[in-house]
């Protein structure tokens, strides 16, 4: 299919972009940023506290993280597609089955399912798949396709209403059923890299030498184990868990902040949760586009700076105009860092063991979004208020700018075959 889509004059990396375009909305809009319209439902039915709640989400993400240097290997040895069809099958069936929970430990069961599948089909494969497809618009190719997970988050209006006049168990189930009936076929659009095809990364053109195709470069990079003794994958990968940090924290709890903290109602905070994403849709495009012409790592301490001030707007403001300020500025900086601080791996390390080296580093990252909604919830259950974990998680972030600044790119034993995008 990827030579058929070629002859007809179409890259089929764009192909590829499309589809992850679209099992990204799928995880946004059922699960990354809705997730948070449950809790109340669940905590109406169940009496369980935000601190038990958080304890699962946060069990979900430190569980993407230890596994994610073996999933990190396995789509480097198997190929990103085969794991993607396991990621939707989980992913759908953990839908399914909390629609049946009837206790604490068969929705952290299923949360797990459902988080597992998502990582298994979801953004590492489909990162690794578009870096391997895109050298010169790798940037581009990357905010497009995670632009879907934003636009998801415009759909949060509709889980909550199905929440509100289906219940929480009706919804759970029909999410299920969408992701096996989308995501599946979709996933099989996914390829590993161009040169298995006989193209080349950008649609660039093959060089011809007596009327002979030339043999594609050799793919090349550092090892996982090269890049982790490096100082740039450690300093990045703090700054990167310093942004999920707040974006944990906000993704489980900026319904319950809004609803209970600032006395919005819940169709007013789910407004500003697709403000919120449709923010973030921008900002990714824009990232994608201006992060092929900019020194990314000077635009991800600034997003880094922009996230710490929002979210200490959102933890002092009782008002709608701080809400959508919260919006403006956390959706800014998440949308222009994550294309920047996922092409800039490429650009340091290269595409040889990208999936691999994104595996350990999700060991680092996540230890943000694990730490971040559980810290907020339990000071959340003792001292009644989101305002002081809001600040202190602010404060982390601001922090963290300084580590994106300090990373050095590393000299690889062999150059690099991608083109460098040029510095302004």
């Amino acid at each position: 299919m990827a030579r058929r889509r070629a002859r007809r004059g179409v890259f089929f990396g764009w192909w590829i972009v499309a589809a992850g375009f679209f099992i990204q909305m799928l995880n946004g809009g059922l699960l990354f940023h809705a997730f948070s319209a449950y809790v109340l439902p669940l905590q109406a039915d169940f009496g369980w506290s935000k601190g038990q709640l958080s304890g699962a989400f946060s069990m979900a993400r430190a569980e993407s993280g230890i596994l994610g240097p073996v999933q990190g290997w396995a789509i480097d040895r198997f190929g990103p597609r085969i794991m993607m069809r396991i990621g939707m099958v989980l992913f759908g069936g953990g839908f399914i089955f909390m629609s049946r929970i009837h206790s604490i430990e068969t929705f952290y069961m299923a949360f797990a399912m459902m988080a597992l599948g998502s990582s298994l089909g979801g953004f590492m494969p489909l990162a690794t798949t578009v870096t391997n497809w895109f050298a010169r618009k790798r940037a581009m190719a990357l905010g497009i396709m995670m632009t879907g997970m934003s636009v998801g988050g415009l759909t949060v209006p509709l889980v909550v209403w199905g929440l509100s006049t289906h219940g929480w168990r009706a919804t759970a189930f029909t999410s299920g059923i969408i992701v096996l009936v989308v995501g599946l076929p979709m996933s099989q659009l996914i390829r590993h890299s161009p040169e298995q095809y006989g193209l080349l990364p950008d649609g660039t053109k093959r060089i011809y030498k007596d009327g002979k195709a030339q043999a594609a470069p050799r793919i090349t990079g550092l090892t996982a184990r090269q890049a982790m003794k490096t100082q740039a994958f450690w300093t990045l990968s703090i700054s990167h868990g310093a942004a999920l940090l707040i974006v944990g924290a906000a993704l489980l709890h900026q319904i319950p902040h809004m609803v209970e903290g600032m006395g919005l109602s819940n169709g007013a905070a789910a407004s500003v949760v697709a403000v919120l994403a449709t923010v973030v849709i921008a900002a990714q495009l824009a990232g994608g586009y201006i992060g092929d012409r900019i020194n990314k790592k000077v635009g991800i301490a600034g997003c880094m700076l922009a996230h710490a001030a929002g979210f200490a707007i959102f933890a002092v403001s009782t008002s709608m105009a701080g809400a959508f300020a919260f919006a403006l500025l956390h959706g800014a900086a998440w949308g222009v860092r994550s294309p920047l601080i996922n092409s800039i791996r490429a650009d340091y390390f290269g595409r040889a063991s990208y999936a691999t080296i994104m595996g350990f580093t999700s060991m680092i990252v996540m230890v943000g979004m694990t730490v971040g909604p559980l810290f907020a919830g339990m000071m959340r259950d003792s001292t009644g208020s989101y305002q002081a974990p809001f600040l202190i998680l602010a404060a982390i972030a601001g922090v963290g700018s300084l580590a994106a600044l300090s990373a050095r790119k590393p000299k690889w034993p062999e150059p690099a075959p991608d083109p460098e995008p040029s510095v302004a």
